[in-house]
């Protein structure tokens, strides 16, 4: 049967036929509102792709199953929301201090604690600053509309097996759960032994293999930590963003994810009284687009930071334009639902101060 040009699904069910696109071999999941789509559709697709489902028995045991396949050199990933991504930290660090890649999807929810169901930005901290321990990173993406979700999770495996590294997809309760039309695609080019060469798997007819986090020797340690840290630098070079009318504008928007969307509309209508307003959406968070925005600082704009959460992604906006310039900060509650015309006053506030 041929793929149809165009579906209208959820995003996380995009989510997961981009997981399917790229090639993902196992999930491993368990329960949680509002990503439940995503292990539901993954439930019999993925057996149908030649791979494996597995509902955990716990999130804990989820996200290790995820670095047992991540070690064989399989394409594998994990999905949850908020709390449930809590309980994965300690395997995350496990999984970048081991050098593995997996994909880990963040469909995340109001908090802290239990919070609600419905959506929130306040997973910014936890999923860009490591919300494990020890010093270490993940590539965080954050889509912006149904579309983006199918695309950058293709992207996610190509970039965890490019560095093995973990990759954070980290959207919301909205784009999670709302549709859209997706145009389905397949990448074309991918090696089918990326994993082999250093993989867990069998030794026969050569060295055994050692995939580990744990390093006693004196030294070892740091060295390891050097090699981490060098390639998190070699990552700056994946940053990505959206910049939409900051030619011109006086005052930039930054807001990511469906945000970032929301506050698009009220940047066109107020573009259309005749306000010089842009908008910075930055689609990675690690890698950070902060060169961009130093750049449109150093132009004499100004800005403002519009986030679903009491203010987390503004720290990192604010130590990028420092040297010059700051941003104001416009908290949307978790618990709400936000329209444009939420963000009508504090972006008027913000270009009139």
């Amino acid at each position: 049967m041929s793929q149809p040009d165009r579906i209208f699904i959820k995003g996380n069910e995009a989510i997961a036929r981009g997981a399917l696109a790229a090639g993902a071999k196992c999930f491993f999941g368990y329960p949680i509102t509002p990503q439940n789509d995503i292990p539901e559709f993954m439930s019999q697709a993925i057996v149908d792709a030649g791979g494996q489902f597995v509902q955990a028995e716990s999130e804990v045991a989820a996200a290790n199953m995820l670095l047992g396949a991540a070690a064989c050199g399989i394409r594998s990933l994990t999905s949850s929301s908020s709390p449930g991504i809590s309980l994965k930290q300690e395997a995350l660090s496990y999984m970048a201090g081991s050098e593995v890649p997996g994909v880990i999807v963040n469909v995340s929810r109001g908090g802290p604690g239990l919070g609600d169901i419905g959506p929130s930005q306040a997973d910014y901290f936890q999923s860009v600053k490591g919300g494990g321990h020890g010093d270490y990173k993940l590539l965080v993406l954050a889509p912006g509309t149904v579309q983006e979700a199918y695309d950058l999770t293709i992207k996610a495996f190509d970039l965890a097996f490019k560095y093995r590294n973990p990759v954070m997809i980290l959207a919301d309760a909205i784009i999670g759960q709302m549709k859209e039309p997706v145009v389905p695609w397949t990448p074309e080019h991918r090696d089918p032994n990326e994993g082999r060469t250093w993989g867990l798997v069998g030794a026969k007819d050569r060295a055994p293999r050692l995939v580990k986090s744990l390093f006693l020797e004196d030294g070892a340690l740091a060295g390891q930590n050097l090699k981490l840290q060098a390639k998190y630098k070699r990552m700056q070079s994946e940053v990505d963003q959206e910049l939409f009318l900051t030619d011109d504008a006086e005052l930039i928007v930054v807001a990511f994810g469906s945000i970032g969307r929301i506050v698009k509309s009220t940047v066109r209508k107020l573009r259309a009284q005749g306000k010089k307003v842009g908008l910075v959406r930055p689609i990675t968070l690690f890698p950070f687009p902060a060169d961009v925005l130093l750049g449109l600082a150093k132009q004499g704009k100004r800005f403002i930071t519009i986030e679903h959460n009491m203010g987390q992604m503004v720290e990192d906006v604010r130590l990028a334009i420092r040297t010059v310039a700051d941003s104001d900060f416009y908290a949307q509650l978790p618990g709400t639902l936000p329209t444009p015309d939420d963000f009508e006053e504090p972006i008027l506030k913000a270009l009139e101060g």
